[in-house]
């Protein structure tokens, strides 16, 4: 907590859905409580286009993220390191928090199988900030 405030990860292998949704969620319940990021092992060219319509019925917009490459100096900098379904592909370092979330890939799903892992997702993510201790906007 360099910053004075923690610092999450959430990575999955593409950083197209499972991650960008859980990072929104949070960004957009914990406001500048928490710095947030997101990552993927082997990231996609687009953030899934699904995903954008399911979080925007939520009123969250992540059309203008793109998936990033999960790096070493990420996940250092974190606090807490949530994995999706990435298996071995995150770094493990001494002294950080790991979960891991076992959520659907919504990868290739339509709309109505996205929207109940959009929700596990918020579920999860309001769950963490209450672990955080910090106080959230929602």
């Amino acid at each position: 907590m360099a910053s004075g405030k923690p610092s999450v990860l959430f990575v999955c292998v593409h950083n197209a859905g499972r991650s960008q949704m859980a990072a929104a969620f949070l960004a957009h319940l914990a406001g500048d409580a928490v710095e947030v990021r997101s990552a993927g092992s082997a990231p996609a060219g687009e953030v899934n286009p699904v995903v954008v319509d399911a979080m925007s019925e939520v009123g969250i917009d992540v059309s203008a993220e793109t998936p990033k490459i999960l790096t070493v100096d990420a996940v250092q900098a974190s606090d807490v390191c949530v994995t999706m379904g990435c298996g071995d592909s995150c770094p493990v370092f001494p002294g950080k928090r790991y979960l891991d979330w076992p959520v659907a890939d919504p990868a290739g799903q339509g709309i109505e199988a996205v929207r109940p892992v959009r929700d596990e997702i918020e579920r999860r993510v309001r769950g963490l900030i209450e672990e955080l201790g910090v106080q959230g906007l929602a």
